[in-house]
């Protein structure tokens, strides 16, 4: 069933507790890079604010590991989110503790106050797992969570970013909330349609594309996809992990040894159950892991002292022509080192490839992480279907996997 949004709620005089993923890039000074996860948070921050609810923002930033780093403060996405809603946005200095309570307790309808980093405290990645096995973790992040939840009519998640995680704020403060409304917010509502729908009800041919460095995270993607996709185009560095399951020789290329058997089976796989799996024809390597090494491309075995960069122009060639006639797309990693010219130019082709598709009536959902970010960096963002705003939480809906902290919350 349909999980209930924030739209199906009324938020008038409530308290509303929002889990959001405000995990943006900082420079050295401190200053966001990238605003782009606080404004794809803001349709149900409006929504909130505008139906007369009180709102208070929580999220993690980075990995503090528990403790308090001020250079991983979310003070500078109060000061964002206070330009961009043209009001003050109250920054607590803490997510819990009585100057918090005193905080919450004070705010209007429309009043708007984010906490500070979750992770500031280790109670928020205490795994479920590890708080059952041992009483005084469990007692601890139970104590957390229950602190945060304390001020709250309604709790919403809007953080895909971290769905597949069960941090305490995304798990255990929902779980606490029973009996109060516990809905998702607009961003997840999304990301839920366009990755639901594309996996459970692909218009054909459907075709994914994975790369990124290794097959043991793509293990599960492939397994859930072949069954459902017309052909699965592999690049990247864990490409070289098929190719030494096939006898090639890889040089000093990224290749997991201990997973040559499971290429293998996977091949066997694809082919039994008549998805096309397209493998590099050719490959661009260098002597070297840097920006204009000495680079040349081959056809064959790579030979030692070298190591795979990129697909080569033949494989971009026979990677565009499998995407051809496509009608549904789902890509997740890049084609090789896309951060280092010029071993970007597999990530480029594919990229544009995929948007060409797009234009001419095909769906795509592009996974997050570096393949997210390659198309934003070519402009393409507007030229896709969806671009996810969870990576790792993408790959594991691709997998299969349901997510407990979504699960909770209230049916429609």
């Amino acid at each position: 069933m349909a999980k209930k949004t924030v739209a199906d709620i009324v938020v008038l005089g409530k308290k509303v507790l929002m889990r959001c993923d405000f995990n943006v890039p900082l420079d050295e000074k401190c200053n966001i890079t990238s605003d782009d996860r606080i404004v794809k948070a803001f349709p149900t921050i409006k929504h909130i604010l505008e139906g007369g609810g009180a709102l208070i923002l929580m999220s993690h930033l980075s990995r503090p590991k528990g403790h308090r780093d001020d250079k991983l403060s979310l003070a500078p996405v109060a000061e964002r989110l206070s330009e961009l809603l043209g009001k003050e946005v109250i920054f607590a200095d803490d997510c819990i503790g009585e100057e918090v309570k005193a905080k919450a307790a004070a705010l209007k309808p429309g009043d708007c106050m984010l906490l500070e980093n979750l992770r500031f405290h280790k109670e928020e990645t205490i795994k479920d797992k590890a708080a059952k096995e041992d009483a005084q973790l469990r007692e601890a992040k139970d104590n957390f969570a229950k602190q945060l939840a304390e001020p709250a009519d309604v709790y919403v998640d809007d953080a895909f970013g971290t769905a597949h995680r069960d941090n305490a704020s995304m798990y255990t403060v929902p779980m606490m909330m029973e009996g109060r409304p516990r809905v998702i917010g607009f961003l997840i509502e999304k990301e839920l349609k366009f990755l639901g729908k594309t996996v459970a009800n692909p218009e054909k041919p459907f075709v994914a594309i994975l790369g990124g460095a290794k097959v043991s995270d793509k293990i599960g993607v492939i397994e859930n996809l072949i069954d459902k996709v017309d052909r699965i185009l592999i690049g990247g560095a864990m490409a070289y992990t098929f190719f030494k399951a096939d006898g090639r020789g890889v040089g000093e290329s990224l290749c997991e040894d201990g997973f040559l058997d499971k290429a293998t089976e996977l091949e066997k796989q694809s082919a039994d159950r008549g998805c096309e799996m397209v493998l590099p024809v050719d490959t661009v390597i260098a002597k070297e892991f840097k920006a204009g090494a000495e680079n040349r491309v081959v056809t064959g075995d790579i030979e030692s002292g070298w190591q795979g960069m990129d697909i080569g122009p033949e494989t971009q060639k026979l990677f565009v022509e499998r995407l051809e006639g496509a009608k549904t797309i789902v890509w997740n990693g890049p084609m090789g080192v896309f951060e280092m010219p010029p071993f970007d130019e597999g990530t480029k082709a594919v990229a544009q490839a995929v948007a060409e598709a797009t234009e001419k009536g095909a769906r795509s959902v592009i996974g997050g992480g570096d393949s997210a970010s390659a198309i934003k960096n070519m402009g393409l963002e507007d030229k896709v279907s969806h671009i996810s705003t969870g990576g790792g939480a993408s790959l594991e809906f691709l997998e299969g996997k349901k997510f407990k902290c979504l699960e909770i919350l209230d049916e429609k």
